[in-house]
């Protein structure tokens, strides 16, 4: 009877526990804002072009805690010039425990990006209108999608499935 667990007791401190996700801390790790061709490009008429690209980083901190960090440039030029380059480097460390290798890796090539991408497409928002220029609204991004085509590009270099996130770095244009 005292190996019974009673409806709403809590589980022995040595009960092994379910896999844990935990945002420990988020933060802007580096901004840059430049308008090299300013004023003279205000004046400029024309349909400006936008590249965006991405990048991911992972890096292992502790056993179960990461640091992931979404960088983001957004390059407009209009007419050959650059109007803007505006880059962010966003990131968090994240706990997580109890889970495989596979499941982490997702956690970390899927779910962290996901949640620093509002913050990062709001610092690229904030300091386009902040130098002078229409605001530009960047449309979510499918992080599952490009996390199954980076495993795809892994399986490709390596010839066999394998390698984790968690010792990689991540690219890509969106």
């Amino acid at each position: 009877m005292s190996d019974e667990t009673l409806n709403g007791a809590a589980p022995s401190a040595d009960a092994p526990m379910g896999p844990t996700f935990t945002v420990e801390k988020l933060y802007v790790k580096d901004v840059s804002f430049e308008a090299p061709n300013a004023p003279q490009v205000f004046n400029e008429q024309g349909q400006p072009d936008l590249q965006m690209k991405l990048n991911q980083k992972v890096q292992r901190l502790a056993e179960n805690a990461f640091e992931v960090s979404l960088g983001i440039t957004l390059t407009c030029t209009l007419n050959g010039k650059t109007a803007y380059l505006a880059e962010v480097e966003q990131a968090g460390v994240f706990g997580l425990g109890g889970m495989d290798e596979q499941m982490m890796d997702a956690m970390l090539g899927i779910q962290c990006p996901n949640i620093l991408y509002p913050y990062a497409s709001a610092a690229v928002g904030q300091m386009i209108t902040a130098g002078g220029f229409p605001p530009f609204p960047m449309q979510p991004i499918n992080f599952e999608a490009l996390y199954a085509e980076t495993l795809r590009q892994r399986a490709a270099q390596m010839g066999q499935e394998g390698g984790l996130l968690a010792d990689a770095e991540t690219a890509g244009n969106a």
